[in-house]
């Protein structure tokens, strides 16, 4: 198995808008009485502040392992305090700016559809260092990059539709993996024809799959439709639709992927087990999340116990 597997993200820009937030942690924790930073730093990173990448915080203490300050915290702490102005609280000239260097990571959870419960995997940068910055580089294509090593399982073509305005592209799907070496079910879109060609052309299933190195952009795009409505009489009716599509894309690969199935690289055996750790994972989150409804609802019948003893009725 490789040493490092490659998972890096990079977000430069104006400071958009956040919903950062301090909170301690509770008794039952492993450090009870700790002081940390979540939430979500949103960032412009373009001029004209319509391409906004957002990075999640999980956890984000004041002191590092070894004891030292957390310059991340700091950063964020002068966000939440004010200290460094947003776009959305101020104006583009006024907004600080950052450069995050994060990692693709994955938003987990079940939801309830159509009666059963389903896994939901989005995509998200998470974590990392916070650098506070003078001016952002010239060249926006730097802003909003990825790159990750990819085990690619399919390839699935999508015509493009004008009608929503959205082009021809391949999804190729498959996985990567944090530093933790926990495996990660990803998808990235790949519009440059030539990459859509390449990628096709690689023939890559879940029993031959390719392993490679991808990196791209993350987009942000606004789309702007407009809709006539024809009149029995008189001008017709224009409404104006906006809608946000974001996206992943790849713009480069390895130019030849590395080994499957080899020792240097990962194995079929390791990825077995990647695997089976990975439905423990899924367990876990299940489990929680089922314990939070059962509290929750708990809460709700002993609220709705004791409304009706009092006589107050809530409605």
């Amino acid at each position: 198995m490789k040493k490092n597997f490659i998972n890096t993200t990079h977000i430069e820009g104006y400071i958009y808008e956040h919903s950062l937030e301090e909170r301690v942690t509770g008794e039952n924790s492993k450090a009870p009485g700790t002081t940390f930073i979540m939430g979500n730093l949103d960032i412009a990173t373009d001029e004209e502040c319509t391409n906004i990448v957002s990075v999640h915080f999980t956890y984000v203490t004041e002191k590092t392992k070894n004891g030292s300050n957390n310059a991340t915290f700091g950063i964020l702490k002068n966000i939440i305090d004010g200290k460094m102005k947003t776009i959305m609280m101020s104006d583009k000239d006024s907004a600080a700016k950052v450069r995050i260097d994060s990692a693709i990571a994955l938003n987990e959870f079940y939801s309830d559809r159509n009666g059963s419960e389903e896994l939901v995997s989005v995509k998200r940068n998470e974590g990392g260092f916070v650098h506070a910055i003078d001016s952002v580089d010239p060249d926006e294509k730097t802003h909003n990059t990825f790159k990750c090593d990819m085990l690619i399982t399919s390839v699935v073509h999508t015509d493009a539709d004008e009608e929503r305005n959205t082009p021809e592209k391949v999804t190729i799907r498959g996985c990567t993996f944090n530093f933790r070496k926990d495996v990660l079910p990803i998808e990235f879109s790949v519009t440059n024809p030539s990459g859509m060609d390449y990628f096709t052309g690689l023939g890559a299933t879940s029993t031959n799959p390719v392993f490679t190195c991808v990196w791209g952009r993350q987009l942000s795009q606004t789309i702007r439709r407009e809709i006539t409505t024809e009149s029995a009489f008189g001008e017709p009716e224009v409404r104006i639709v906006n809608s946000t599509r974001k996206d992943w894309v790849v713009t480069g690969c390895n130019p030849v992927p590395y080994d499957w199935d080899a020792e240097e690289t990962l194995t079929a055996v390791e990825l077995t087990e990647m695997m089976a750790n990975r439905e423990v994972y899924l367990a876990s989150i299940k489990q929680r999340q089922d314990e939070y409804k059962a509290q929750k609802a708990a809460n709700n019948a002993a609220t709705t116990t004791a409304t009706s003893a009092t006589g107050n009725f809530q409605f």
